[in-house]
C-alpha cells in the first residue's frame, strides 16, 4: 500500500493533463484506434513503474500466439496484476474485473480505454451475459485477461489459491487457446509493505490448444492451469 501511495504522490503532477487525455481517448474510440488506446495504457504504466522503481520482467513471450484470439488465465496477487501483463503484453488486450471495483479514478480510465467487463460477482445472469461476450470477442480475435482465483490476499507471498471452474467456459465456447500465466512478487507492488526497487515477474506460459482441453471438463481445465502455474512458481523458487 505504502508504494501505491507513493507513485500517485509522485504522479499527481501529469493528473491534469494525462486522466483527460485517457478520459477522452476513451470515451471517443470511434476517433482513437485500439492500438492508440492500448498506447495510452502502456505509457502511463511505464510512467507509473518509472516513479515507483518497478521492474517488470517477462519470459515466454514466445508462447503467445502470432494470430486469433486467446484468453489468458493468470494466478492473481494484486492491483498491478493486470498492469504488469498489459505492460509486457505488446499487442492489445483487454481484461474482466469485479464492477465494485472499477469505478475508481485511474481504473475506471484503464477500464474504458481497453474496453475491459464489469462483472458482477453476485449477479448470476450477468455473468452469463460476461461470458458470452467475452466469449465473441475471443472468437473474433481479442485478447483478454481473467483471474480465475476471483480475488486475492494482501501479501500474497506468491500463493496460488483454488481457480474457479467458471471462469474457463470462455475459453470453451470461444474455442481459443488458453495461456496460463504465473505471477511472481506482483503483490509485492501495491499489496504489501515493501518500499524499496522492487522486480516482478510475468512468466508466460506454453498454450494450451483447444483440442487439448475440448473433451475436459472446465473444472479438470481449471486443476490442469493451476497445476502449470504451480510448477513454474515453484520451478523459479528452487532456482533462487
Amino acid at each position: 500500500m505504502l508504494k501505491l501511495f507513493y507513485v500517485i504522490l509522485m504522479n499527481l503532477h501529469r493528473a491534469p493533463y494525462f486522466i483527460p487525455n485517457m478520459r477522452r481517448r476513451a470515451n471517443h474510440p470511434e476517433k482513437y484506434s485500439v492500438e492508440q488506446r492500448y498506447a495510452l495504457v502502456h505509457h502511463a504504466i511505464y510512467l507509473m513503474n518509472k516513479t515507483g522503481k518497478i521492474k517488470t520482467v517477462a519470459t515466454g513471450l514466445e508462447n503467445l500466439p502470432k494470430e486469433g484470439g486467446y484468453m489468458m488465465y493468470p494466478n492473481h496477487q494484486g492491483k498491478y496484476d493486470v498492469l504488469g501483463i498489459m505492460y509486457t503484453h505488446k499487442e492489445p488486450c483487454s481484461f474482466v474485473m469485479d464492477k465494485r471495483k472499477s469505478h475508481t479514478i485511474l481504473v475506471r480510465e484503464f477500464c474504458d480505454l481497453v474496453q475491459a467487463k464489469r462483472l458482477e460477482k453476485d449477479n448470476p445472469r450477468q455473468g452469463i451475459t460476461i461470458i458470452n461476450e467475452v466469449s465473441k470477442d475471443v472468437a473474433a480475435g481479442k485478447k483478454y485477461i481473467l483471474f480465475p482465483e476471483g480475488g486475492y490476499k494482501f501479501n500474497n507471498k506468491n500463493k496460488v489459491c483454488d481457480f474457479k471452474a467458471g471462469s474457463f467456459k470462455i475459453a470453451l465456447k470461444s474455442k481459443a487457446p488458453i495461456i496460463p500465466i504465473a505471477l511472481i512478487d506482483s503483490y509485492k507492488v501495491f499489496n504489501s509493505f515493501h518500499i524499496g526497487p522492487i522486480t516482478t515477474y510475468v512468466h508466460y506460459l506454453k498454450p494450451i490448444t483447444y483440442e487439448e482441453y475440448k473433451d475436459m471438463k472446465t473444472t479438470d481445465i481449471a486443476a490442469l492451469v493451476k497445476q502449470r502455474i504451480q510448477e513454474k512458481i515453484d520451478e523459479v523458487s528452487a532456482e533462487d
